[in-house]
């Protein structure tokens, strides 16, 4: 047996609103049960190779699983300008929040390309214009989720009068965490932001850890302009979409998440295994084994 004890990071999983609704519930409690920290789920119209399969609208379904539970947080993984407007979404999140009691955090980001992007007939932007598009969208977010009546204009979004009341659960506002990349959107992330999110998905040479901790220096730095304490951001990472299959074994996955430990990340997420997936199909028997661990019930063996 090895020695490591419980990690100092936080855990959470990713569930896609795939399922039919009873298998999704129970699943969101037993994970509850389990102990893990926060549950998330992604926010698309469709997505990828589920493009054609069930797939549920995201808000509801938080809703409902805000209201299926009683002490996981709840996020998403990542909103994006793409189908949402600033003033809509406070609203949403405002309301989640209290069906939660104050478990909402709230995961935003660019916007890629594809179906989402495309669905209402609008231009497709360049990265560039993404990255201004989410600095508009994001500092409307923050000061509708703050105070009860807001109006105010830039380039992207204008706000006439919107009411936030009850407002939100959570002071000053709901959480705030920011996909981010570049360094304008890491610029967004050191404004703005609560927590960090990255994929891993990171171009250029060197190991994926090696990738990793450049681009970790990127928030540093963006943290530096803005003259923030990078030590107020916490940084989770979203494993799953790359090369590194942590939750091949326990021994995997401690392993995985004390690398990234090492560069400073506070929590990370998992995506829930789903058999005869291609990229997520884990044996699901892993969970109760992170769970026994996180919790300090169990040692990994190697």
């Amino acid at each position: 047996m090895t020695t490591e004890s419980a990690p100092a990071v936080r855990l959470g999983v990713l569930m896609v609103p795939t399922d039919p609704w009873p298998v999704a519930v129970a699943r969101a409690r037993q994970l509850e049960a389990l102990g893990f920290a926060h549950l998330w789920t992604y926010d698309h119209l469709s997505w990828r190779r589920f493009r054609d399969h069930p797939w549920h609208a995201t808000v509801p379904w938080l809703t409902g699983i805000a209201a299926a539970t009683s002490s996981i947080r709840v996020g998403t993984m990542v909103t994006s300008p793409n189908f949402r407007h600033p003033v809509t979404l406070a609203k949403d999140a405002m309301t989640i929040d209290h069906i939660s009691n104050g478990r909402l955090t709230l995961g935003i980001g660019a916007g890629g390309v594809g179906f989402d992007a495309e669905v209402f007939g609008q231009a497709i932007l360049t990265p560039g214009e993404r990255a201004a598009r989410l600095d508009d969208f994001v500092g409307t977010l923050d000061a509708l989720l703050r105070q009860p009546e807001y109006s105010g204009r830039n380039a992207h979004y204008t706000v006439q009068g919107a009411r936030m009341l009850p407002g939100c659960v959570q002071q000053p506002r709901v959480p705030l965490a920011i996909a981010a990349g570049g360094p304008r959107t890491m610029g967004t992330a050191a404004r703005y932001a609560d927590a960090w999110i990255t994929d891993g998905t990171l171009p250029g040479p060197g190991t994926a850890d090696d990738r990793m901790r450049a681009h970790v220096e990127v928030l540093l730095r963006a943290c530096e302009r803005a003259d923030r304490d990078p030590a107020t951001l916490d940084r989770i990472y979203l494993s799953g979409n790359t090369d590194d299959r942590p939750l091949a074994s326990l021994a995997s996955f401690v392993d995985f998440v004390g690398r990234q430990q090492a560069l400073g990340f506070t929590d990370i997420v998992f995506h829930d295994p789903r058999p005869g997936d291609r990229f997520w199909d884990d044996d699901p028997a892993v969970v109760d084994q992170i769970a026994d661990w996180s919790t300090g019930a169990s040692t990994p063996t190697q």
